[in-house]
């Protein structure tokens, strides 16, 4: 079967979030069930250095003002299924992917709009169309509906189906109606039924009712956008359309973030041989400025973008009595201005125990991984959450709060069976009591140990999540054809 992803970043060559280890990895996955697969992103400054298409030198972006050009370039990860790169400098040559000095660039509309028509354009070049389109977050969102009113009497795009998978439903990219014109798209869009949000544009809902199918990253969440605690405005469009919402639950990539294999950690281990995980706890004290490291203290490890939906209101509530336990705490991220204040004002008062970098630092991410005995994340809510799955690979014990795909993921440790530990009520004493239960577990050596070994045996890989997504294609593939079978009888 031959599917398409358009989205706005994947690793190795742009990254924000976990948006971009999806696209990344999931494509590898479907390609090593035999499926043909093409990635089209947009190639930023960040973009490492692509191999030019001469035949894609010149794509041409309808917008009816003016069109703009492209060139479509191949990138260059050999692992990876053919990647396409939408070089446009004028939207995309620029130091963020979607954010300048922590606000969003004014033109983003115009940037993922001239994006997704850049990715239709190149498919039509295509000698067939693709079964599927799989698209993700409100940067693609503009694809199914250009593909449902611009492009709806295109004879190519007849039978392809898309899918429409939603990462993280608060960003939804909303911007004037009067953009609309502007971007190729017709007025009578804007309605309460089709684009219209509280007097914007909403690209996100667009995707939601204009796609044959929507997803989203674990089964939890798609229940609970569906509520209004965390729909976002959207939660009576999802309810509309929950026969066609289904959530499927991330994979990781365990050819990067495995600790058997690791070449970014000081010293490999396995289930059976956690040697090196101790060796990994004193290089992380170490380069964390940590002095003497007392290895037999926990150490509670934190990668993640320092913001509220992550949970730091709740930490910087917690903050005082955890600083008077007896452990470290090695934080590492960026985000919120307030938040990375915090943790800078902890490491001034706390330096033996609160060991804190602010910056994006991939090689510390996984030194933190390796060396850290918990690893907590009390999120106000978590689509799905890759962290927590890394965790358990590297015999880290999550501390998490049931939300999202933390809740499907983390089983609670109950002395025998279990793989860490999470609270439900979104309160401070509520995670000071999961940390509290958590540290005892780590006082009893053969329960500590039998935790790390349930954990590290838990095998999260895409090849289960991959194989989801193909019957979730294929059904979509075979209704598209039936339908287009019985439109031309």
């Amino acid at each position: 079967m031959k599917i398409a992803f358009v989205a706005s970043e994947a690793v190795p060559y742009s990254k924000t979030g976990g948006l971009a280890d999806v696209v990344g990895a999931l494509p590898k996955a479907l390609a090593k069930l035999g499926h043909q697969v093409e990635v089209i992103l947009p190639r930023y400054r960040m973009t490492k250095s692509a191999r030019a298409l001469p035949e894609f030198a010149s794509l041409t972006i309808p917008f009816p003002a003016s069109f703009k050009f492209a060139a479509v370039e191949a990138g260059t990860d050999p692992a990876a299924p053919q990647t396409l790169l939408v070089d446009c400098p004028e939207y995309f040559d620029r130091d963020g992917l979607y954010q300048a000095a922590g606000q969003d660039y004014p033109d983003n509309a115009e940037r993922f709009a001239a994006f997704s028509l850049a990715a239709i354009e190149f498919l039509k070049r295509s000698e067939e169309p693709p079964a599927v389109i799989h698209c993700h977050d409100w940067q693609a969102a503009l694809v199914p509906i250009y593909l449902r009113h611009t492009y709806a009497r295109d004879p190519f795009f007849k039978k392809t189906a898309t899918l429409f998978t939603i990462h993280n439903l608060a960003y939804q990219g909303v911007f004037p109606p009067a953009l609309l014109p502007r971007l190729g798209l017709s007025m009578d869009l804007y309605t309460m039924e089709k684009l219209e949000f509280y007097g914007k544009v909403n690209p996100l809902k667009g995707g939601i009712l204009f796609s044959d199918y929507i997803s989203t990253v674990s089964r939890k969440y798609a229940d609970e956008i569906q509520t209004i605690e965390f729909g976002c405005g959207l939660e009576g469009v999802l309810r509309a359309r929950a026969g066609r919402l289904r959530g499927i639950l991330n994979g990781v990539d365990y050819e990067a973030w495995n600790p058997a294999t690791d070449n970014l950690i000081p010293a490999h281990y396995t289930p059976e041989n956690t040697e090196g995980k101790k060796i990994s706890k004193k290089a992380l004290l170490e380069k964390m400025g940590a002095l003497k490291p007392q290895l037999a203290k926990p150490v509670i490890g934190i990668v993640s973008r320092f913001a509220t939906q992550k949970g730091f209101d709740l930490i910087e509530a917690v903050a005082p009595k955890l600083m008077a336990m007896d452990l470290y705490i090695a934080a590492l991220g960026t985000g919120e201005p307030r938040y990375e204040e915090l943790f800078r004002k902890l490491a001034v008062e706390f330096p033996q125990k609160f060991l804190v970098k602010v910056a994006y630092d991939n090689a510390l991410a996984h030194l933190i991984e390796a060396g850290s005995d918990f690893f907590l994340m009390p999120s106000q809510y978590e689509p799905c959450g890759l962290n927590q799955i890394y965790s358990l690979k590297y015999g880290t014990v999550p501390i998490v709060r049931a939300t999202g795909g933390l809740d499907d993921t983390i089983e609670p440790f109950d002395g025998q069976a279990g793989t860490g530990f999470k609270f439900h009520e979104y309160q401070p004493a509520a995670l000071l009591a999961c940390i509290e239960q958590a540290l005892e577990a780590y006082r009893h050596p053969a329960a500590w140990r039998r935790l790390v070994q349930n954990g590290m045996s838990k095998d999260f890989s895409w090849d289960r999540s991959a194989r989801e997504y193909v019957a979730l294609y294929e059904t979509l593939a075979g209704a598209r054809k039936t339908a287009s079978l019985a439109a031309a009888i």
